[in-house]
Order: C-alpha cells, then sequence, then structure tokens
C-alpha cells in the first residue's frame, strides 16, 4: 500500500522531495514557516538536506514597486523553460503587521505558468521578519536544490535598505530600476547599490531610459571595488520580452565567474549568517522567561541595567 504524504518519514519525505514530487517540496516548505513538524523530525529533514546539497543558480530580484519585476521573473522563467530548465520561484510577500496575513500576489501575476510541471512557484510572506525576506527562505532555497531545479529565482519586496538581506540568500544579485522611478538615490544610500552583481532598467521604452543610464554608471564609478567582476547594465522591457536574453547572459556569466573562486566565499557568508541567525532566535527563546520578569519586577531602572540582570541570572542558571 502506497503512503499517503502525512504517513511519510522523514527518510521518505527527503526522498520524495529528492525525485521532484512537488506535493512533498511544498509540505516541507510549510513546515519551514511554520514550523508544524517537531524541533527534532525538521532537523533531520534538513540534516539530509544540507548533505545533498546541488549547486542551482540563486538569483535575488529586488527593486522598488513598479518596477516590473514580477513581469520580469515571468520572461525570464519562460526563457529558460524553452531551453528544458527546471525552474522555481520564491516570492515573498509583504504580511500585515496587524492582521498577519499576506496579499501574496506574485501568484497571480505568474499565472503563465500553472500547469507547467517544470515550473515551482510559492509565495511566502514575511511574517514581520526585516530585510523583505521570509525567515524560512534559506530553508525553502535548500529544499528547491534538492529536489533538483536548476535556476531558484527568490523576488523580494522593495523595502529599501533592509533589502541587503538578500545576500544572505542569493548568489546573483539583481537591482531592477526603471525611468522615473526616482529610486536610484535611494537606492545607493541605502548600500544595494553596492551588492548588486546585475543592474536592469525595466521598462526601457520609457522617457528618460538614457538620463538613468548614465546616472546609473556615475554611481557605478563610486562604489566600484578591486574586484573583477564589474555589473552590467541591462535594458529590458520585460512585457514585451525584449532584454531578457542579455538577462539570461548576464546571470550565466555572474555564476561562472563565481566558480572561479568568489562563490565558495559567498556561500561561506551566507552560512555565517544562518549559523547567527538562528543562534539569536535560540537565545531569544531562552532569555525570554528571564526577560520577562525582570521587566514585569522592575521600577525606575534604565534598560541597559535590567539587561545585565538578564544576562546574569541566565548565564547563572545556565552554567549552573
Amino acid at each position: 500500500m502506497v503512503k499517503r504524504l502525512n504517513d511519510m518519514t522523514i527518510p521518505e519525505l527527503f526522498e520524495a522531495i529528492r525525485s521532484g514530487n512537488q506535493r512533498a517540496l511544498a509540505r516541507a516548505i510549510s513546515f519551514a514557516e511554520d514550523q508544524s513538524l517537531s524541533s527534532h523530525d525538521y532537523r533531520e529533514l534538513m540534516g539530509l538536506v544540507f548533505q545533498d546539497q546541488k549547486k542551482s543558480s540563486i538569483a535575488g530580484v529586488t527593486g522598488s514597486p513598479g518596477a516590473g519585476k514580477s513581469t520580469l521573473v515571468s520572461r525570464l522563467v519562460k526563457a529558460w523553460r524553452k531551453e528544458g530548465r527546471k525552474v522555481a520561484i520564491l516570492a515573498v510577500d509583504p504580511t500585515s503587521p496587524f492582521s498577519g496575513g499576506a496579499l501574496l500576489g506574485d501568484r497571480i501575476r505568474m499565472h503563465d505558468h500553472e500547469g507547467d510541471p517544470g515550473v515551482f512557484i510559492r509565495s511566502m510572506g514575511t511574517r514581520g521578519s526585516l530585510g523583505g525576506l521570509a525567515e524560512a527562505c534559506q530553508d525553502a532555497v535548500r529544499l528547491l536544490e534538492t529536489a533538483g531545479y536548476d535556476h531558484i529565482i527568490v523576488e523580494t519586496v522593495g523595502v529599501g535598505q533592509s533589502e541587503l538581506d538578500i545576500m544572505k540568500v542569493a548568489d546573483t544579485i539583481i537591482l531592477t530600476l526603471y525611468p522615473s522611478g526616482g529610486d536610484l538615490i535611494q537606492a545607493f544610500k541605502a548600500g544595494i547599490m553596492e551588492i548588486a552583481d546585475v543592474f536592469v532598467m525595466n521598462k526601457a521604452d520609457l522617457p528618460g531610459v538614457e538620463q538613468l543610464k548614465q546616472e546609473l554608471e556615475d554611481l557605478l564609478h563610486l562604489t566600484k571595488t578591486d574586484e573583477d567582476w564589474m555589473p552590467p547594465i541591462i535594458q529590458t522591457v520585460a512585457t514585451t520580452g525584449e532584454g531578457i536574453s542579455a538577462l539570461g547572459d548576464a546571470i550565466t556569466g555572474h555564476g561562472d565567474w563565481l566558480k572561479q573562486g568568489d562563490g565558495t566565499r559567498r556561500r561561506k557568508d551566507q552560512l555565517h549568517f544562518e549559523v547567527e541567525r538562528r543562534l539569536i532566535t535560540r537565545l531569544k527563546e531562552e532569555l525570554a522567561t528571564y526577560m520577562e520578569e525582570a521587566v514585569n519586577g522592575a521600577a525606575d531602572e534604565d534598560p541597559y541595567t535590567l539587561a545585565d540582570r538578564v544576562y546574569a541570572k541566565w548565564r547563572e542558571e545556565e552554567h549552573d
């Protein structure tokens, strides 16, 4: 008798993901999002996934709302599917701080790919996570790699400086701009200019594209480092598909450059960020009880003194 997904053991779930079972993959990503699986089981699953890591191309697409990111991503998917490549999209949407709900509109905008077994689309709410990235995004990317997707695209919310979190997930970071968007200087101030590997000037059929290109080139000279890779500037019109081939070539070119050495460093940096985040999460959980007791019993003490007291008590009881 064939087991239902709900009856799968962790090794069976892992093998189902590895074989390309999209239902098993979706279920595992849900575990990552809501932690509905016990901590031990989830660690067992992700341990298997980590050992089986493949080398997918992971691109992060960021930019302000209105830049046409979703249309651009949809066109990229079509181009890669014509080449026979499997593509996965993680579309990260903002979560309401009041209701906890998310619009998750990217699924609606990418309806052209419905029914294509070579495309996996998943919308994820940020659930209050800073940086425009869902907390479970890194685990979801690893699960998609295990499932054998050649290209993984993480489309993030355009939220300014905190968008820098995309560095912790993607190998190639694509900043999407558009004429009259008024967001180039903001991107420069936020630091996104310095982490972008590819610049896309979308909606290049609108007036002002040459001015935007000149401003971008001027700013690039200010932020240029000694690295060999100089971020290309690609002009696209996502609604017609113009420039999509050049964008695909730029992503491939950057991926090839990473394989020469920088890719290993970037992945190590990402692992560092992830270990740090998990340690902080664990410490916050352990310190929560001590902190509540200290705050409830506080009179007119400053937060520095309270923090010192919480830490001292935690150290004393944990190392007793």
